[in-house]
C-alpha cells in the first residue's frame, strides 16, 4: 500500500467511507483502524457517518445508532436550520466556475430495446455539443444519468486541470509522477508517495483561487508528505493567503450540487 500526506478533507475526517450491514438512508459506518470506540459524525446537509473500531459487529453499531437517535435527529434539524436543503433532481443547467464554463443539459431516452428484449436501454452514454451537454439511453434512470455527468465531469476536469497542475509545477519545481480524477466523499485532494495526485472532480464547481491554492499544496507535498511547519512555509512562498484560502476550502462543500451525491 502507498504512504499518502494526509489529504485535504472534503468532509473530516479524510478515511474512506465503508458501507457496512446496519447502515440507514443518510447514513454511512466506515472502518478506522486508528478508532478506539464508536463516534457518531453529523454533516451540515444532513449525512451521519459513523465510525467504528475494526471487526465492529453491525449489530453493535445498530445499538449505537438507537442510542443516540435523539442526539442525531437534533443536530441534523439544527443543521437544516442553517443550511438550504439541497436538491437531488437532475441539473438542466451545470456551471462550473473552476473554468468559467456553463452547459445546458438535455435528456434524449433511446427508443433501442434492451438485449432482454425491452424497450430501456442498460446505460446512459454523453456527448457534448458547445454548450449543450446531451444524455442519450435509459435517461428515466436517475443513477445512470449522475453517473454519466460524473463521467462528463472527470472528463473536462482531466482536460482542464492537467494544464493547470503542470504549469504549476513548473512554476513552484515540485513535481509528479501522475494525475488521477477521482469524485472522493471525503477530501479535494491527494499526494501519494510515489507521485501520483488525486484530484477532485468537484473542485469544478469551485472558484478558480481555490482551485489553484489547492493545487499548489499538493504539490507542496512532493517535498513535504506532512502539515509541518517547513510545509506550510512552502506553501506560503507560492501563495501568501493560503490561510484564508484553505478556510475557504473547508467550507466549499456548500458550493457542490446535491445531485453530485458526495453528501
Amino acid at each position: 500500500m502507498q504512504n499518502t500526506a494526509r489529504q485535504i478533507p472534503l468532509f473530516p475526517p479524510d478515511q474512506p467511507v465503508l458501507d457496512k450491514p446496519g447502515s440507514a438512508p443518510g447514513l454511512s459506518v466506515r472502518e478506522s483502524a486508528r478508532a478506539r470506540r464508536l463516534s457518531i459524525k453529523v454533516y451540515p446537509r444532513g449525512r451521519v457517518e459513523v465510525i467504528v473500531p475494526r471487526r465492529t459487529r453491525a449489530t453493535d453499531v445498530e445499538r449505537f445508532v438507537t442510542e443516540n437517535r435523539d442526539w442525531i435527529n437534533k443536530a441534523r434539524a439544527s443543521f437544516a436550520s442553517r443550511h438550504e436543503a439541497a436538491s437531488d433532481a437532475l441539473p438542466t443547467r451545470i456551471d462550473l466556475p473552476a473554468i468559467g464554463r456553463s452547459v445546458r443539459v438535455q435528456y434524449l431516452r433511446d427508443g433501442k430495446g434492451s438485449s432482454t428484449g425491452g424497450t430501456n436501454c442498460e446505460t446512459v452514454r454523453y456527448r457534448q455539443a458547445g454548450a449543450v451537454l446531451t444524455l442519450r439511453g435509459d435517461t428515466a434512470d436517475h443513477g445512470l444519468c449522475i453517473a454519466a455527468i460524473k463521467r462528463w465531469l472527470a472528463e473536462v476536469a482531466r482536460q482542464e486541470f492537467a494544464a493547470q497542475l503542470l504549469a504549476l509545477s513548473r512554476l513552484t519545481g515540485n513535481t509528479f509522477e501522475t494525475m488521477h480524477i477521482r469524485a472522493q466523499r471525503t477530501c479535494w485532494g491527494s499526494h501519494s508517495s510515489s507521485g501520483t495526485i488525486s484530484l477532485n472532480l468537484c473542485l469544478l464547481f469551485l472558484r478558480p483561487a481555490v482551485v489553484r491554492y489547492l493545487m499548489l499544496h499538493e504539490l507542496c507535498h512532493g517535498r513535504h508528505m506532512n502539515h509541518s511547519k517547513r510545509f506550510w512555509k512552502l506553501v506560503g512562498q507560492f501563495e501568501p493567503d493560503y490561510r484564508q484560502l484553505d478556510r475557504e476550502l473547508g467550507e466549499c462543500w456548500q458550493e457542490v450540487p446535491g445531485w453530485v451525491g458526495i453528501y
